[in-house]
């Protein structure tokens, strides 16, 4: 590798950013395959590959999995006690997140292939193993995506109401969502900072 080709890919890491708003122009198939292959490049706990990915192309079918979520967060923010009117500025920004994106990427975890242990605390392990190498492909698809020019956002909202997504895609039982990764071509530009690096790291 050159120096110059090392330079560019360090750049294009720390040039990424997290987009939400989005052109209305189509993602074309073939790049879509090409983020999603460079996704499964990514390491891995025993090489089991434990992530799956379903893919939301459709509006109707964003649009269905955004009210399904939108309601089951009004549930749990109304129980919380949290005033309506933050409830619905929170319901109102992820529908808006979610059905404007061109393509909605269900990043998903299986423990099918992962090892089985009788204890809790390795069980324990072996699914944060699992979660790890779910994060790294996502990772991979979040930068495969700035490479070929698309926008893309990271949301954990699947976590607080996995049955609720894998109800309304019809999922395999055994897909567990973990992220949204809203994907298309950007429509705005961001500038992010980092703290120090003396303030994340120590020298041994």
């Amino acid at each position: 590798m050159t120096l110059s080709t090392a330079e560019s890919m360090l750049h294009m890491l720390q040039s990424r950013r997290s987009l939400r708003r989005y052109t209305a122009e189509p993602v074309p198939q073939e790049l879509l395959v090409r983020i999603l292959e460079s996704a499964t490049w990514a390491p891995s706990a025993h090489n089991r590959q434990p992530w799956r990915f379903a893919v939301l192309r459709d509006l109707s079918t964003r649009v269905q999995l955004a009210r399904a979520m939108g309601t089951r967060l009004v549930r749990d923010l109304t129980a919380d006690g949290v005033p309506q009117q933050i409830i619905d500025e929170d319901v109102n920004r992820s529908y808006e997140r979610i059905t404007q994106a061109s393509v909605l990427i269900v990043l998903c975890l299986t423990m099918e292939d992962m090892d089985c242990y009788p204890d809790e605390k390795r069980a324990r392990s072996e699914r944060i193993m699992a979660q790890q190498s779910v994060a790294m492909a996502g990772q991979n698809l979040l930068l495969a995506a700035h490479v070929l020019g698309l926008g893309a956002c990271w949301m954990c909202a699947p976590l607080f109401c996995q049955d609720v997504v894998q109800t309304t895609l019809e999922l395999p039982t055994h897909w567990e969502a973990q992220a949204l990764i809203t994907l298309g071509y950007p429509a705005q530009s961001r500038e992010k900072q980092r703290r120090p690096l003396d303030e994340s790291v120590l020298w041994r």
